[in-house]
């Protein structure tokens, strides 16, 4: 049987486990799940924080990607969870604190911005998000768009926004539900099939089953999310159902 080859576009819930982060060859994230699944490999291209937006600058801006786009079967968006998250600070300041110098100037501010964002969370109700809610759709299309030009007929998925119960966002999530609507009128108008992370992963998140942080999932959390995308890959890409 040929060996098949999933690129995942994602943020730290791709490579994160109940303890810390993990290389990408492990395997018991749920890319690695999904991929053994239908007897391939994943690629996984992802960081802490993605967004669709990131994923959109990685597809146009990355060899890498550019030399796996030649050779997958199927496509994996595996963004959207972090877009909804709250962000107090504007993303282009957020993400640039590890730019500053000298190191403790460094340090020490994000010490300080760390320790008052659950509390802006709250009392901001949770917005501005990472990314608008129309932006996130507007950069999954971008993505899907541009991969059906240079791939036609390549099976591409993407998720419904994860749920978080993280202490450090103030257990707020006020715009999730509204991106996961918006994601899914999108999906259906795109013919994305979608992988449900919510009914998936939910109560594992809620019951404190996966990461103490409350956002990335433990090994059990993998399997199932790694079970289903499996699912749904081989019926996209026509291998038989790993159940």
């Amino acid at each position: 049987m040929t060996s098949r080859r999933i690129l995942v576009l994602g943020d730290s819930l791709t490579f994160h486990g109940p303890d810390r982060a993990y290389a990408a060859d492990e395997p018991r994230l749920w890319p690695n799940v999904a991929a053994r699944d239908v007897g391939g490999t994943a690629d996984i291209v992802a960081r802490s924080g993605w967004t669709a937006r990131d994923a959109w600058w990685a597809l146009i801006s990355d060899p890498r990607v550019w030399a796996d786009l030649r050779r997958v079967d199927a496509v994996v968006l595996a963004v959207g969870s972090m877009d909804a998250l709250p962000s107090p600070l504007p993303t282009y300041l957020r993400t640039g604190l590890r730019y500053l110098r000298p190191d403790g100037l460094r340090r020490a501010t994000r010490v300080a911005y760390r320790s008052v964002q659950p509390r802006l969370a709250v009392a901001l109700r949770g917005r501005p998000a990472a990314l608008p809610t129309k932006l996130t759709v507007r950069y999954l299309d971008r993505c899907t768009s541009a991969m059906r030009v240079l791939r036609p007929g390549m099976p591409i998925l993407g998720i419904v926004p994860a749920p978080h119960h993280a202490p450090s966002y103030g257990y707020v999530h006020a715009v999730r539900d509204a991106t996961s609507r918006a994601v899914a009128t999108w999906a259906e108008r795109a013919e994305v099939p979608l992988v449900d992370l919510p009914g998936l992963i939910g109560d594992h998140v809620r019951r404190g089953q996966g990461n103490p942080d409350g956002m990335h999932w433990g090994w059990d959390g993998h399997e199932m999310v790694g079970a289903a995308v499996g699912r749904l890959l081989a019926r996209e890409i026509g291998v038989p159902d790993p159940s």
